[in-house]
């Protein structure tokens, strides 16, 4: 039975309605927790008109902040499950009671103390330092093990590189370790865990609510302040002054500050000098990008703790893991994305998925380029594969041992190709669109059978996929 999986296949499972909770969980995977608690996770869904849809925020700043930063890579994500949409609209939406809003605290909860400050209860709101984040799941490699050892080293003596730097690419495991300091340290100190965005906001909430004294002494009386993403603090020079103060203020008092980036302290644009001066005179690490020696650790380990979390999912096999290893090389994030992503197909259709449909699912995280995969390429290796020479398998001879490595080829060209049947055809030697169907579909026949088949298949596809790799591994 043909079970190949293709993009019609895709169309035909969507749901009519935007499923909303797989845009939320797409956000978050994407642009990170922190984005997504922050700012993201306050949207909610409305309805959907026509080609666009229409999304509440709670405030006319949550709109026009995410409108300026979030708007386009939101309506990709949306795009991904529904292509027919083209535009998002937002509607304010005040939600006075909601807990999850610092800005408007019912005040009756704090009946009990009314001196708490809003920073403070938008620190038990916001200051969340994620549980599942610790040194211990981290996986190193030498991409990242100069950040991992000087965290740890952080976090058992603080004030032994202050301030400490860390910075490298989206999705490399910056915020990780941000965490895992926070949850050693947080035992014995009072730890400020906190992104430069949600900096900012407090910042023009307390100015704006004449609070800033309050605003101060919260965060100059830390013992541990980490901050994420300071690039995002790029022309706000109000809040890089205050910034200043508060950053040599802790600097004083033997308080420790770590702090993560997307870039090195030199490159920050629009950031005062001063400040970039008090970062360098820190330690300064970076995280580049995983090896694959990494990328196949982080794999593995993230398939087998999807496989023990739901009892039901099959196990994703050595040659798919291989797979996205090799070909998805920008960031943990993505590979963590892509083994999500599977373990959906897997658990939907009940099946793990070849090596063409991995392909289809993950076509916007893949690196192979269309024109990497040759038809020349696949006839030379399948060729090499079975001893026989290109004339031989391109000749019009339909001895056994020459047309069964034919069919397998012309089916490899069918899966691994974008190219059209009568394409395939000119390419073996003008033959008729009939013939290659026919190809194709015995090779599929032979699969359900013949173990030697899919073996020998799977060795083809690895050989074809990784030909133009195997220096860089």
């Amino acid at each position: 039975m043909n079970n190949t999986f293709t993009n019609k296949n895709l169309k035909q499972v969507s749901p009519d309605r935007l499923d909303w909770e797989l845009v939320k969980s797409e956000m978050k995977s994407k642009l990170g927790s922190d984005i997504y608690e922050s700012w993201l996770k306050k949207i909610e869904f409305i309805e959907e008109i026509n080609n666009y849809v229409l999304l509440s925020v709670p405030t006319r700043f949550i709109r026009d902040w995410i409108t300026s930063r979030y708007l386009d890579q939101i309506l990709q994500i949306i795009k991904n499950y529904k292509k027919e949409i083209h535009r998002i609209e937002f509607k304010i939406i005040e939600k006075k009671s909601s807990p999850e809003d610092f800005t408007e605290i019912d005040t009756n909860l704090n009946k009990t103390d009314e001196n708490v400050s809003f920073i403070k209860d938008s620190y038990l709101q916001y200051n969340r330092i994620d549980p599942n984040k610790r040194f211990d799941n981290f996986i190193t490699g030498t991409s990242n093990k100069l950040a991992y050892e000087a965290s740890l080293k952080v976090s058992e003596n603080i004030a032994h590189y202050n301030p400490l730097y860390i910075y490298g690419g989206v999705g490399m495991g910056k915020t990780h370790l941000l965490n895992a300091i926070g949850l050693e340290l947080k035992k014995n100190n009072k730890v400020m865990f906190i992104s430069a965005e949600r900096f900012m906001y407090q910042f023009v909430k307390s100015i704006k609510s004449n609070d800033m004294v309050k605003f101060k002494e919260y965060f100059r009386n830390t013992d541990i302040l980490l901050i994420d993403d300071i690039q995002f603090m790029n022309g706000k020079e109000a809040m890089q002054e205050e910034f200043f103060h508060t950053f040599n203020a802790l600097l004083d008092k033997g308080s420790q500050i770590i702090v993560s980036a997307d870039r090195a302290p030199n490159k920050l644009s629009r950031i005062q000098e001063r400040i970039k001066s008090r970062f360098s005179g820190g330690l300064v690490v970076d995280i580049q990008k995983p090896d694959y020696q990494l990328r196949k650790e982080i794999v593995a380990k993230k398939a087998d703790e999807l496989t023990s979390l739901y009892s039901d999912q099959k196990k994703i096999s050595q040659d798919i893991q291989d797979f996205i290893s090799n070909e998805i090389t920008g960031s943990i994030r993505e590979l963590v994305g892509a083994i999500n992503r599977l373990v959906s197909f897997s658990r939907i259709y009940n099946k793990i998925p070849n090596i063409s449909e991995t392909k289809v699912v993950l076509k916007d995280l893949l690196n192979i380029s269309e024109n990497k995969v040759t038809i020349d390429l696949i006839q030379t290796l399948v060729c090499k594969f079975f001893k026989i020479s290109k004339n031989e398998m391109l000749s019009a001879r339909r001895s056994r041992y020459l047309v069964r490595p034919r069919q397998v080829a012309i089916y490899l060209t069918k899966i691994l190709t974008s190219k059209s049947l009568p394409e395939i055809g000119r390419e073996f030697s003008n033959r008729d669109h009939t013939t290659i169907i026919h190809s194709v579909k015995t090779i599929e026949k032979l699969k359900e059978n013949d173990p030697e088949m899919v073996e020998n298949i799977n060795k083809l596809k690895n050989q074809i996929l990784y030909k133009n790799q195997e220096n860089e591994v």
